[in-house]
């Protein structure tokens, strides 16, 4: 076999060289083994691209790559590369042979050759010579077949050869036979396929024929942007064609991959390097001091960028691992580290940086002005490494400094970024509105909320709705500019506009719209013109987005009720009465009274829904002028039942040339007016801190409440004739005798308060009356009588829940209780002293000279014993009377200043039981266990015949562990009632002692429920 590319000398001056120093052979071994494991151990189809663009570069044409798995039988598969431009040369074999140094060189001035006329610049893309190796990630014996000859590396060859040589079988055997396969070159037959100049042959190691596979389908075609001298690969697996190409048309690229085509925007830079930076990098680095830069973005149809995900890699000019935050393509010759993954940091490497910084700004600038590029401007704080920093960091301040940016106003010019402006929340109106008033503004489309973070990277001053209303303040617009900007504005923060200029009816410009009004087309505006209102230009309001913008800004329609809410109007009216003590000149108050009445009919306005119209002067019946609010309407009701001379009256020929019901909205008098206030201090009523101090006497002790919305009525201390006061009273609105609730506690509203506490019906006070139907309170309290319509607004109490809700009301009952002349239902006095206590503890109380001790007697504590009954066994030694406790005897006692009945007599047990047992051996023990729900009863019960206590009879008397009782079944209950703590059982205990032989009937019965 010929051997072309002298291959045999090639392998004696090597294995002379290991047999010499066999630390030379493991010093390639370990060179090779690093590359295939580390540098290049995911490139392989990279670096056959890479090989094949240098070939195509180095002949000057244009370069073709065909990849091709092909199956060899009996589960093998090969891989073919053949390629185009210049074959395979002896140069090229030593370069394959050896590491680190590559027959492919370029001089200090050349970046690369063109593949045709106007084609792009196609350097050589390989500069060591290495990246050979990546084809031993999935062979053990590749060939390279070209049309001058082929050659072969074999690790089976290579490792007999070395075992030949006896200084070297230690260091084989200690690598398992590994060895560097691409030290030792063979001749090889086979020649290119037709049209190529060179095909490299990798018969695929078994277990790496799914990656390889992998590899050829996922192959994309960007790669040809990194490769330029290559114009097309072509894969084939499994006799399926996919074409990549690339077709240059400055400063276009369309890669097309299969039937997809894909346009690519480039931004080229060439040049050459000072040579000083390269001082510090290795010998034939120095001579490659020409650089060619790439950026590539994709484009859409419409020539819009479509950033990349941000996660890209620097491609220097193949695929390194240095991550890229910016989402475009960058091929730039950045020198690498001895990984070959890695770019070297160094001077080189910043001036490539400067280069790619300006490139990128050109590609932003070259961009068609659309928002999208936006996405293309570098992200603060996204750097991924010390690199992708650096890049992004340059590229951010050429940005910068660079016009590339729009105008609103000007779509073919371009802008500084620190000339520019943006709006907040930009609207295409309200740009349009806008870009010949604010300087350097972006158009709408720039301002969106994906692009503020590319914005505020660049510095752009962004101008809010305040610095709008501050940049309009002198401008000179038709109103209907006006009426663009306003509706343009709608949605705006409306704490940013209140300096917003306003436009005027009147050709005055308000500087805020604030108090201006928005007239309604059926209001006259030449008609407000003696109120000196500021009435907004009609055409600057005529959008109904422009009128919602300024109402959200405090203007008010122009309604009649609008008007009526103008503070002017409120002014006026509030200082009408003082006015007319003044020189009015020309003008006449009644002007003023009919405008402002004519408004109020207008608006409908309700009596009381305005308090201060009350104030607007207004002509009485003797001549001089009043509030509204302090006169009687001519034959109003009202005057009928209060006092003579008690407010004025208003003049009749006045009135009669006015609407009733605006004079009554006016708050003239026809019947009782309400008052409204948020909180009791506020109410200017007669009394109206008594009332305040009566509802929170209700509330337990706690911080001051917060108040509801109140309503009182007023001149009811002017009142001379109650039986017609109470009639128009009882025809208010609920409201006013609405109860008021604070914190859940709910109490009389003022109204109802001030009648019930005052001689209101027939000379008395509702509140010491009680409700006609009332049968709790009978005999303490008398029937109250009237209209019922009035009484049941009143509401005297019903029952003595009622009475005790009031403070002052619960005295009078403790007072009434002692009162002879008066009577309590048993029912009632059986609890009543102890809910006395409850309802006044607290209260500083006096003691009453009387007490109630039955239904109908008093008792006298300073004339007679009494005492609480607090231990019912004491009862029949107690000489006096008895003050029913309710179950709160200590309370009651405390209440009433009186002693309780365990607390005065005592005694001792002087007879002697006649039996003691067990009270669970009772005769109807067990009834009395089950009504009291326990298993057994315990205790021992003592049985005398007759029970004396210090010689007195009793039924029962409890003493200690024992129970003494005389033995009767009512003695019996009680005992064992008090004993289990179940005195209310002690009639049903007793029932169980007295008829045993009927324990089971009666159960029967208990289980009725």
């Amino acid at each position: 076999m010929s051997d072309p590319f002298a291959t045999a000398e090639l392998r004696r001056r090597v294995l002379a060289a290991w047999t010499d120093s066999p630390a030379r052979f493991r010093e390639d071994a370990n060179a090779e083994e690093d590359l295939v494991r580390g540098g290049y151990r995911d490139r392989l189809l990279v670096e056959l691209a890479q090989n094949a663009a240098d070939a195509a570069a180095r002949a000057g044409v244009p370069g073709r790559l065909r990849l091709e798995l092909a199956d060899v039988g009996g589960g093998g598969e090969v891989l073919h590369a053949a390629n185009t431009g210049a074959p395979l040369d002896a140069a090229g074999v030593g370069g394959l042979a050896s590491l680190r140094a590559s027959a492919k060189r370029d001089g200090s001035q050349t970046v690369g050759h063109s593949g045709g006329a106007g084609g792009p610049p196609m350097p050589t893309v390989g500069r060591f010579g290495v990246g050979f190796a990546a084809v031993l990630t999935v062979t053990d014996e590749p060939a390279v077949h070209s049309a001058g000859g082929g050659v072969r590396f074999s690790a089976a060859r290579t490792r007999a050869e070395v075992a030949d040589v006896p200084a070297l079988a230690g260091e084989l055997a200690r690598r398992d036979g590994a060895v560097p396969v691409l030290r030792l070159p063979w001749p090889a037959e086979g020649t290119p396929p037709e049209g190529y100049a060179t095909e490299v042959v990798l018969p695929l190691r078994p277990g790496s024929r799914v990656a390889v596979r992998t590899a050829l389908e996922e192959l994309p075609a960007e790669l040809l942007l990194a490769l330029p001298g290559l114009a097309e690969i072509e894969v084939v697996v499994d006799g399926a064609t996919r074409t990549l190409a690339c077709t240059h048309t400055s400063p276009l690229a369309r890669l097309r991959d299969g039937d997809r085509t894909r346009t690519w925007r480039l931004e080229e830079r060439t040049g050459e390097l000072a040579e000083e930076l390269f001082a510090g990098r290795p010998v034939e680095e120095r001579a490659r001091r020409g650089y060619a830069v790439t950026w590539a973005v994709p484009l859409d149809d419409d020539g819009r960028p479509e950033p990349l995900p941000v996660r890209q890699v620097v491609h220097a000019p193949t695929p390194s691992d240095e991550p890229l935050s910016l989402p475009a393509r960058l091929v730039a010759p950045f020198p690498l580290g001895p990984d070959r993954r890695h770019v070297a940091p160094g001077p080189v490497t910043d001036a490539l940086v400067d280069v790619c910084a300006e490139a990128y700004a050109g590609l932003l600038a070259a961009l068609a002005p659309d928002p999208a590029v936006l996405a293309l401007v570098p992200r603060i704080g996204l750097a991924a490494a010390e690199l992708d920093a650096a890049l992004g960091s340059a590229a951010l301040d050429r940005l910068r400094t660079t016009a590339w940016l729009p105008l609103a106003d000007d779509p073919d010019a371009r802008q500084r970024p620190d000339r520019a402006t943006v709006l907040d929340d930009a609207s295409e109106e309200r740009t349009a509105v806008l870009a010949g008033v604010v300087p350097g503004l972006l158009p709408a489309g720039w301002a969106r909320r994906e692009g503020a973070p590319a914005l505020a990277a660049l510095g752009l001053r962004r101008v809010g709705p305040a610095e709008v209303a501050e940049a309009v303040g002198g401008v000179a617009r038709p109103p209907q500019w006006w009426a663009r900007l306003y509706a343009s504005l709608d949605g705006a923060d409306r704490e940013e506009l209140g300096a917003l200029p306003v436009p005027l009816a009147d050709g005055r410009t308000a500087p805020g719209p604030a108090g201006v009004l928005l007239p309604a087309d059926d209001l006259p505006v030449g008609r407000l013109g003696p109120l000196s209102l500021r009435v907004a230009h009609p055409d600057a309001v005529a959008p109904p987005a422009a009128r919602r913008l300024l109402e959200r800004l405090g203007a008010s329609p122009a309604t009649a009720a609008a008007v009526l809410a103008d503070p002017a109007v409120r002014a006026a009216v509030e200082e009408s009465v003082d006015a007319v003590e003044e020189d009015w000149g020309d003008a006449d108050p009644a002007d003023l009274a009919r405008a402002v009445l004519a408004l109020v009919t207008a608006a409908g306005t309700a009596p009381g829904e305005l308090p201060w119209l009350a104030e607007l002067a207004l002509p009485d019946a003797e001549g001089a002028w009043a509030p509204a609010g302090e006169l009687l309407m001519p034959g109003a009701p009202l005057a009928a039942v209060l006092e003579d001379g008690a407010l004025g009256l208003l003049d009749p020929s006045f009135a009669d040339g006015q609407d009733p019901a605006a004079l009554r909205a006016a708050g003239v008098l026809v019947t009782f007016a309400l008052v409204r206030a948020e909180d009791p201090d506020e109410l200017d009523v007669d009394a109206a801190g008594a009332w305040a101090d009566a509802v929170l006497d209700r509330l337990p002790p706690g911080p001051p409440p917060a108040w509801p919305p109140l309503c009182a009525v007023r001149d009811l201390e002017l009142v001379a004739d109650w039986a017609g006061a109470l009639a128009l009273l009882a025809g208010l609105p609920a409201e006013a005798w609405a109860d008021v609730v604070l914190d859940g506690v709910a109490a009389p509203g003022y109204l109802r308060w001030w009648l019930t506490t005052h001689p209101v019906l027939a000379g008395r006070r509702p509140d010491r009356l009680r409700a006609p139907g009332s049968r709790e309170l009978q005999g303490l309290y008398d029937p109250a009588s009237g209209p019922r319509e009035v009484l049941e607004r009143l509401r005297p109490p019903a029952t003595v829940g009622d009475v005790l809700a009031d403070v002052d009301a619960a005295l009078d009952l403790l007072d009434r209780l002692g009162d002879p002349e008066r009577t309590v239902s048993a029912a009632v006095l059986r609890t009543v002293y102890a809910r006395l206590a409850e309802a006044l503890d607290g209260v500083d109380v006096a003691p009453p000279a009387a007490v109630r001790v039955a239904p109908d007697r008093v008792a006298a504590p300073g004339r007679e014993p009494v005492l609480v009954l607090d231990a019912p066994w004491v009862q029949p030694l107690v000489d006096g009377a008895l003050v029913p406790a309710g179950g709160a005897p200590a309370a009651v006692a405390d209440l009433l200043d009186l002693p309780l009945a365990s607390e005065r007599v005592t005694g001792t047990v002087t007879s002697r039981p006649a039996r003691r047992q067990a009270w669970s051996a009772l005769p109807g023990a067990g009834l009395a266990a089950a009504r009291l729900g326990v298993a057994e009863l315990d205790g021992e019960v003592a049985v005398h015949e007759p029970l004396l206590v210090d010689g007195r009879p009793v039924a029962w008397w409890p003493d200690g562990a024992a129970d003494h009782v005389d033995g009767s079944p009512p003695a019996l209950g009680r005992a064992l009632a008090w004993r289990a703590g179940a005195w209310p059982l002690r009639q049903a205990l007793a029932e169980a002692f007295a008829d045993p032989g009927r324990a089971a009937d009666l159960a029967a019965e208990d289980a009725l429920g």
